[in-house]
C-alpha cells in the first residue's frame, strides 16, 4: 500500500503544484522563485534532519553523487524548462517532458542494466499518444519562428537531465545506500547553489513580493510540491523502477487539467477526452501483471528508477 500511497500523493500534489507556480509569476524573476523554492526546501529538510537526529555525515563519493542527483533533479534541469518555456508554450512543454517515461526505460538499459520492459514501452507509448492528443492545441500552433526549435532542444535537454537524475537517485538508494531525506537536503542545497551562480552571473535581481500569495505558494511549493511530492517519488522511484514511476509524469498534467476545469472553465474537447482514454490505459497496462496482481504493490525492489513542476 505504500507504493500506491507514493504513487497518489506525487500524482495529486504535483497535478496542483501549478496554481502555485502561476501565483509566484509577477515581479519575482522565474528563476530567484526556484531558487527561493529549493532553498527554502533544503533548510527545512536540514531543519527536520537536526530535530530527528539523522545522520548527516557522509563520505566525499557520497556527497558527490548527491551532488549529481541535486543539480540534475533540482538545478539545471528547471532552469533549462524556465527557458524553455520562454518560447514553446506550457502544453507542448509538458508533452515533450512526459518523453522521460521511455527515457528513463532506455537510460537504465544503459546505466543500470535493467532489462527493457516491452510492456512498459508500449504502455509510454499509449500515454504519449494520449497526452499529445489533450495538448493537440498547442502543439498544432507550434512554429519554428521565434525560436520555437531552440525551446525544444531546450525542453529535450531538460528532460534527458531529469531522467539523468532518476536514475542517479535509484543508483545512490541501492549501490550507495542513501537515505532519500538527508539525500534530498543535500541535493536541494546543491542545486539551489548552481542556480545562485547562474543568477550571480546573469544578473537575475533577488527580488521578494511579502505578499500572501506569493508567500503561501511558496511554502507550498517547498513544503508539498518540493519536500513531501519529491520525496514520495524519489521512494517510488526507489521501489518500483524509473519506468513505472516516472508515469505519473502523464498522469499529473490530467490533474492540473481537473483543476483547471473548475479553476478556469478549461473546455474539453474530443481529442481530449480520448487522449485521456489513452494515457489511463496505458497506465492500467503498467500496473497490473498479466495474471491480473497489481504490480504497483507487489513489485520488488529493483536498481531501476521527476516539472517539471
Amino acid at each position: 500500500m505504500k507504493n500506491v500511497f507514493f504513487y497518489l500523493a506525487t500524482v495529486l500534489i504535483w497535478g496542483s503544484t501549478w496554481i502555485g507556480i502561476k501565483m509566484q509569476l509577477g515581479s519575482v524573476a522565474p528563476l530567484t522563485s526556484v531558487i527561493y523554492r529549493f532553498g527554502l526546501a533544503s533548510f527545512l529538510l536540514f531543519l527536520w534532519c537536526s530535530i530527528a537526529r539523522l545522520n548527516l555525515r557522509f563520505s566525499i563519493r557520497q556527497h558527490l553523487f548527491m551532488a549529481t542527483q541535486g543539480v540534475l533533479l533540482f538545478g539545471v534541469n528547471y532552469l533549462l524548462f524556465y527557458l524553455a518555456e520562454l518560447h514553446i508554450a506550457s502544453g507542448l512543454a509538458a508533452v515533450i517532458f512526459s518523453t522521460i517515461l521511455l527515457m528513463n526505460v532506455f537510460n537504465g538499459a544503459i546505466f543500470l542494466s535493467k532489462q527493457v520492459d516491452s510492456r512498459m514501452i508500449m504502455a509510454g507509448t499509449l500515454g504519449l499518444l494520449g497526452i499529445a492528443l489533450v495538448f493537440r492545441p498547442e502543439i498544432t500552433h507550434f512554429s519554428l519562428e521565434n525560436h520555437g526549435l531552440l525551446g525544444v532542444v531546450l525542453c529535450l535537454s531538460a528532460t534527458m537531465l531529469a531522467s539523468l537524475g532518476n536514475i542517479t537517485s535509484a543508483y545512490n538508494q541501492k549501490a550507495l545506500e542513501l537515505p532519500i531525506v538527508q539525500t534530498n537536503a543535500y541535493g536541494m542545497a546543491y542545486g539551489t547553489a548552481v542556480l545562485f551562480c547562474v543568477a550571480l552571473v546573469t544578473g537575475t535581481p533577488f527580488q521578494f513580493q511579502w505578499t500572501v500569495n506569493y508567500v503561501g505558494s511558496l511554502l507550498y511549493l517547498a513544503v508539498f510540491g518540493s519536500i513531501i511530492a519529491f520525496g514520495c517519488y524519489l521512494a517510488l522511484l526507489g521501489r518500483i523502477g524509473a519506468d513505472r514511476a516516472a508515469y505519473a509524469t502523464l498522469l499529473f498534467p490530467l490533474v492540473a487539467l481537473v483543476i483547471s476545469t473548475f479553476w478556469e472553465g478549461y473546455q474539453w474537447t474530443l481529442s481530449a477526452g480520448f487522449g485521456v482514454f489513452l494515457i489511463l490505459l496505458g497506465n492500467s497496462l503498467m500496473i497490473y501483471k498479466p495474471r491480473g496482481r497489481i504490480a504497483i504493490q507487489t513489485a520488488p525492489i529493483t536498481t531501476g528508477v521527476v516539472e517539471k513542476v
